[in-house]
């Protein structure tokens, strides 16, 4: 008798047309990974984490983070903690555990193999304390940052250029930021396809752009030429538009599967299911060490 797959649902706040359902095998199981987006309608996504609970083996929050991180401090959004409560049984992921430790390795990763050489680069991160582990790697691997946390969750056009700043920022702003509704931070639904012509000259400048796909689509000019995106959630579609815009190339820290990336909360999700554990139960050596086995390496497209 076969082995029934083991199912991971993103529910996702962003938009239902990007869905998807995949099969795939992971350390000799089967895992079923679906996406279902609710179009940016909490009281729906809710409801759907309901009626999952129980249902699957690990529920995973898209378009929106439980917890930003900095410095090993977590902050829990309010609005997520929502979410997660509607879950009792099934256990549930925001993916703040695998970019804490699968991003920090990508960008190790290029270093090491000489496909990205950081040194001297202008990196834009364009939020960085949902992605805390890749913050760190880049100005230890010589790359010249700029922060834009103020910039596109807050619309304060300031660059934050050092860990020392984002630090302190973080301590003083994340307390209060984390308790508004979180459309204000970050495009849900509809608004994720909508382009905003604003703050291109960070694009401009930079020769790396890297962190949460929606956040760097909204607001990217029309042209990348040469540049290099390192990125998740990205779509068949979506890379046709990078190649159009002239991108050198397209780093993404989660395997392709069927044309497409899915988000670290999904994979996060993978990885909690296969290990039956809590992710409170789960450490980052427990990450690191189940990454070692899954030999994911990070997916390079160079148009």
């Amino acid at each position: 008798m076969s082995t029934p797959p083991l199912h991971v649902v993103s529910v996702s706040l962003g938009d239902s047309s990007r869905d998807s359902d995949k099969t795939a095998e992971f350390l000799g199981r089967p895992v079923r990974i679906e996406r279902r987006g609710t179009d940016g309608d909490m009281g729906r996504a809710i409801e759907l984490i309901r009626e999952l609970d129980g249902a699957v083996d690990a529920i995973g929050l898209g378009g929106i983070d439980l917890y930003l991180i900095a410095a090993g401090r977590k902050f829990v959004i309010r609005d997520a903690l929502k979410m997660a409560r509607a879950a009792v049984k099934t256990p549930v992921v925001d993916g703040s555990g695998l970019k804490n430790t699968l991003e920090r390795r990508t960008v190790e990763w290029l270093q090491e193999t000489g496909t990205v050489d950081f040194r001297g680069k202008k990196v834009l991160l364009v939020s960085a304390v949902d992605r805390f582990g890749m913050a760190e790697a880049l100005p230890a691997l010589g790359a010249i940052p700029i922060f834009g946390d103020l910039i596109f969750a807050l619309g304060i056009s300031i660059p934050i250029r050092t860990l020392l700043q984002l630090r302190a920022l973080a301590f003083t702003l994340l307390p209060i930021v984390c308790r508004l509704p979180f459309s204000m931070l970050y495009p849900t639904g509809a608004e994720q396809k909508k382009r905003v012509s604003k703050y291109v000259k960070y694009f401009h400048w930079a020769d790396v752009i890297a962190g949460d796909f929606h956040l760097i689509n909204r607001y990217r000019p029309d042209r990348l030429d040469g540049k290099v995106i390192i990125t998740n959630t990205t779509t068949e579609a979506d890379l046709a538009m990078f190649r159009a815009g002239g991108a050198a190339m397209l780093v993404g820290a989660t395997p392709q599967l069927g044309g497409r990336s899915f988000g670290t909360n999904v994979m996060e999700g993978v990885i909690i299911a296969l290990r039956g554990k809590r992710p409170e139960q789960m450490t980052q050596r427990d990450y690191q060490a189940t990454l070692d086995q899954l030999g994911w390496a990070p997916n390079v497209i160079k148009f």
